[in-house]
């Protein structure tokens, strides 16, 4: 296994046509490089033969977390006033 790039490195196993059950299992999960099973996995029929791989990420996190992070920064549209001037939204401030 190479030295990891960053301190996130991740993998996934990659799969192929003749892939064990054991390796489908873990298809969907990313694992920091430290941490993911070696292959060929110990429930693997065919470790001589074993046609799984690693696919290498810089970060274990799959896509955008945030809204902010998939439609960008936006303006709201609304005026940007001093909100100071307005009353609050507790029940004391209206009246």
């Amino acid at each position: 296994m190479r030295k990891a790039s960053t301190r996130w490195h991740s993998v996934t196993v990659v799969l192929r046509e003749s892939s064990c059950a054991a390796a489908t299992m873990c298809r969907s999960a990313r694992y920091l490089a430290g941490e993911a099973p070696r292959l060929p996995l110990p429930k693997c029929p065919h470790p001589e033969q074993c046609p799984c791989t690693y696919r290498h990420f810089d970060d274990r996190r799959a896509g955008p977390r945030r809204s902010a992070d998939v439609r960008g920064l936006q303006d709201s549209g609304k005026p940007t006033g001093n909100r100071r001037l307005d009353r609050g939204r507790r029940e004391s401030d209206q009246r």
